[in-house]
């Protein structure tokens, strides 16, 4: 018998994690507007059950927990009931918070990225330690998972895997400029920037960073003059202090 997996919220995180799911799990989601949950249901291209959050029951059930951190406290008084287990994805939001407005018997707190949207998300996890295996084998629906013990290991994970994208994302553009900026066409330097990091997403699987770097890197070569660039510009320290200013906002929250 498939297990029932339960939405809280409809935005794109949810649909991302409900397509990687439902072949299978069964589900169902809960929102505010109907007209917005039909639309999760037709981008899911699945028929399912659909709820307003007012009153809804979560006894006994799994839910995934996707509304933004600011909400929690309204959407708990809309709840009623205990559920079994709720995997939360709010960043910065501790379990102690989540239990103090929504019942349920055990917790378990995520954080997915961006991959998720096309299954190839890197979420940590941590919570119940009885949930470990259920919580690694539905997140494992939308890419890789890390397994963490403690909430302050996830907030770090959140600084790095949750917010790298975004890091990665400006690294990507920067070459690419510099690439136009030297006169290639901006199409082109596109199209080498895409190459670069589908192949180095492989090598780095099987390698520390160091030693893709030294494989590269001949003595007085271009790579070299390049990486050097690169520390003059304190590029090193830049992604450091990033992990670290991401890390201390999650705390924040």
């Amino acid at each position: 018998m498939r297990k029932l997996l339960t939405f809280i919220g409809n935005g794109n995180m949810a649909l991302s994690l409900a397509k990687g799911l439902k072949e299978s799990y069964d589900i169902e989601v809960v929102g505010r507007d109907m007209k917005k949950l039909e639309l999760f249901e037709k981008n899911l291209n699945l028929t399912c059950k659909k709820h307003f959050i007012d009153n809804f029951n979560i006894t006994g059930k799994n839910i995934i927990f996707c509304v933004k951190p600011a909400n929690v406290e309204e959407l708990g008084e809309k709840l009623q009931g205990e559920a079994e287990v709720l995997y939360s994805v709010l960043a910065g939001t501790s379990i102690s918070k989540l239990s103090k407005h929504i019942k349920a018997s055990h917790f378990i707190r995520t954080m997915p990225n961006l991959g998720a949207t096309v299954l190839k998300s890197m979420t940590t996890i941590t919570g119940t330690l009885t949930c470990k295996q259920d919580a690694i084998d539905i997140f494992s629906a939308i890419g890789s998972t890390l397994w963490v013990d403690s909430e302050k290991e996830l907030d770090i994970a959140t600084a790095l895997a949750g917010s790298g994208p975004a890091y990665l994302a400006l690294i990507a553009e920067a070459l690419s400029d510099g690439a136009v900026k030297q006169g290639l066409k901006r199409s082109d330097a596109i199209t080498l920037m895409r190459g670069l990091f589908s192949g180095f997403a492989e090598l780095i699987q099987n390698e520390h960073p160091a030693i893709l770097k030294d494989a590269v890197m001949s003595p007085g070569g271009t790579t070299a003059a390049g990486y050097a660039a690169l520390e003059e510009s304190n590029v090193r320290n830049g992604c450091i202090k990033a992990v670290e200013s991401a890390y201390l906002k999650t705390k924040a929250l």
